[in-house]
């Protein structure tokens, strides 16, 4: 029985990778303009209102993902209060996601992680900009353009070491002298986030 199993999965491996470059390479259909659904619900409701516009009706088709790979990833990277990076070409960037270090490469597979602190890495060439970024998320389109939005962030080269010493200090101690949980649980962020600012300089 076991063998017959193993026998489907590797007959289902072998088509895998075809099928897979078929929808790779497929063109995307643009969405309906508006939820009919939703609309036909509404008129049932409310005949004599028009119906609200819902998130569906002011979506962008997806763009298709090429039939060939890029030479150059697209990077946007923004903050709440400001763009950092806006639709540059570079080689590379590695993300801090809180499943490891993950380096992004043109053509890289569509994909959502979510940023821990840590280093994001910008390869441009020989040149390398390192951010410190404290949170946020990175979303890594097929089409070879990865949108990196960060809760903070900062150049490395601007980090006091002195002051990353003396917060890791200060927020160590109040984790020993915490009594409660929620100052438990806000020492230990502290301790997180000074913890990976020092591994950053140090890196």
């Amino acid at each position: 029985m076991l063998r017959h199993a193993a026998r489907r999965l590797a007959s289902r491996a072998a088509v895998a990778p075809a099928a897979r470059r078929a929808l790779a390479t497929a063109e995307v259909p643009a969405e309906a303009a508006e939820d009919s659904t939703f609309v036909e619900a509404w008129k049932k409701v409310a005949p004599n209102l028009e119906p609200p516009k819902t998130p569906i009706s002011l979506m962008q088709p997806r763009p298709p993902t090429p039939a060939t790979i890029p030479t150059k990833l697209t990077v946007n990277f923004v903050l709440p209060y400001k763009s950092e990076i806006a639709n540059k070409e570079v080689d590379m960037v590695i993300v801090p996601a809180t499943t490891g270090q993950m380096g992004v490469l043109p053509g890289h597979v569509a994909t959502i992680a979510e940023l821990k602190p840590g280093v994001l890495s910008v390869h441009e060439g020989n040149d390398v900009t390192k951010y410190f970024v404290s949170s946020g998320f990175a979303f890594v389109h097929a089409n070879s353009i990865a949108d990196i939005v960060a809760v903070e962030a900062v150049p490395v080269d601007q980090i006091d070491p002195a002051l990353v010493q003396k917060g890791l200090a200060d927020f160590t101690a109040k984790l020993g002298s915490a009594s409660t949980d929620l100052e438990k649980a806000e020492a230990q962020i502290g301790v997180d986030v000074h913890s990976a600012l020092n591994a950053a300089l140090t890196s």
